[in-house]
């Protein structure tokens, strides 16, 4: 009975993610994913084009793939990639959500690749039914901002708007649905005969993407998708259908999730702010989250935390400093070893937490207000 539970314990879709993923939960998704775990070879062989490897692949951030081997194939013949991710505006920007985004960067830096950033405001407006097209458009406006903040480059960074861009994605979305049956997505996505028409329609608008550059330069392009490992099952059906109209399967790169302040190993929601950071918080509102709600792995006294020490590996002060804020191999070892053994207490990591995160985003919204000025050349002209 007990081994039922515990194989019931999480569920991930595109749209949800309920329960604790730990480590063991992350392999088992790979499994039922049918996704491969990154390994020393492959992140060799990244290394050897990149000459340094980001934290987060080090650190198992991003731990699984599809078909990165194929990809740094092509690259090597002199086949460069072009990289595809996105952001569905349905709210404001939060912490999680920039992780695959920063990495995404490094990667244009380190490959000198084209990337393709897809908005997909129709999405959000049929999924989220207390969701107006305004507000939406309103978040997509927001959510920009955010990602140009990060410093992406404007020549080869081109932003795409599934309304506005329509003319552009239809003609290849209709090629797209063709290939898809109503029976493949209500097993893939769970819809139901009260789904509406829009939702089951989605799939074929954000798998365009991930061939649009091919169809402009006329000619095949790898491609490669760093994303949520929630977002997967999408590109599973944009792998299958890709190859009948004679593109390439896209290759993918997933990243776990960062955890919400009130529970580890839960993906961040932007339902709870006081489990959030968002972009645009202030510094006293950081500082009272992280101190009031940051999840803790220290003992209930400062007397048994010195002499039991706390536990790293479930704090989330911890696994924020981790996972993003605290890219120093030796800095990040130290506070792990002074705070299992005592040294460091809760409230010191989560006060070198806010520290960071703050420093983070002083910088970061100074970047989002010069954005404002900055959109229309990232969004891309047809």
């Amino acid at each position: 009975m007990e081994k039922e539970k515990k194989e019931k314990s999480f569920e991930v879709t595109p749209y949800e993610v309920k329960g604790v993923l730990d480590d063991a939960e992350y392999e088992r998704l790979m499994k039922e994913f049918g996704i491969n775990p990154i390994n020393k070879q492959l992140l060799d062989r990244i290394k050897k084009h990149t000459k340094e490897l980001h934290f987060m692949l080090n650190r198992g951030v991003f731990f699984a793939h599809r078909d990165m081997d194929w990809l740094l194939n092509e690259y090597e013949k002199g086949n460069k990639f072009f990289l595809y991710t996105g952001r569905a505006p349905s709210g404001e920007t939060h912490i999680g959500h920039l992780v695959p985004w920063v990495f995404t960067k490094w990667l244009q830096d380190k490959f000198g690749c084209e990337l393709w950033f897809q908005f997909p405001d129709d999405e959000k407006f049929m999924f989220k039914q207390n969701l107006s097209y305004e507000e939406v458009q309103k978040y997509t406006y927001e959510n920009m901002l955010d990602v140009i903040a990060l410093g992406f480059n404007p020549k080869k960074t081109h932003f795409i708007l599934d309304t506005k861009h329509a003319g552009l994605l239809y003609p290849e979305a209709i090629k797209v649905a063709k290939k898809i049956t109503f029976s493949t997505v209500k097993a893939v996505f769970g819809f139901t005969n009260d789904t509406n028409i829009g939702s089951i329609f989605y799939t074929s608008m954000q798998t365009v993407p991930a061939f649009l550059p091919s169809v402009l330069a006329k000619k095949n392009i790898p491609c490669l998708i760093p994303l949520g490992v929630d977002q997967d099952p999408h590109f599973r059906i944009t792998r299958d259908i890709l190859p009948k109209l004679g593109y390439y399967k896209p290759a993918i790169i997933h990243s776990k999730f960062l955890s919400g302040l009130k529970l580890y190993g839960g993906k961040m929601s932007t339902s709870d702010s006081d489990s959030t950071i968002w972009t645009t918080d202030t510094p006293e509102q950081v500082k009272k989250k992280i101190m009031k709600h940051a999840f803790s792995g220290g003992q209930s006294t400062i007397e048994e935390h010195r002499k039991k020490g706390g536990n790293p590996d479930i704090d989330v002060a911890y696994q924020w400093l981790y996972f993003f804020f605290e890219p120093d191999d030796k800095k990040i070892k130290k506070i792990h070893d002074d705070y299992k053994s005592g040294k460091m207490l809760s409230g010191e990591l989560k006060a070198y937490l806010v520290e960071k995160i703050n420093a983070f985003l002083k910088e970061h919204q100074k970047n989002r207000e010069l954005a404002k000025k900055q959109i229309d050349k990232f969004i891309f002209k047809v």
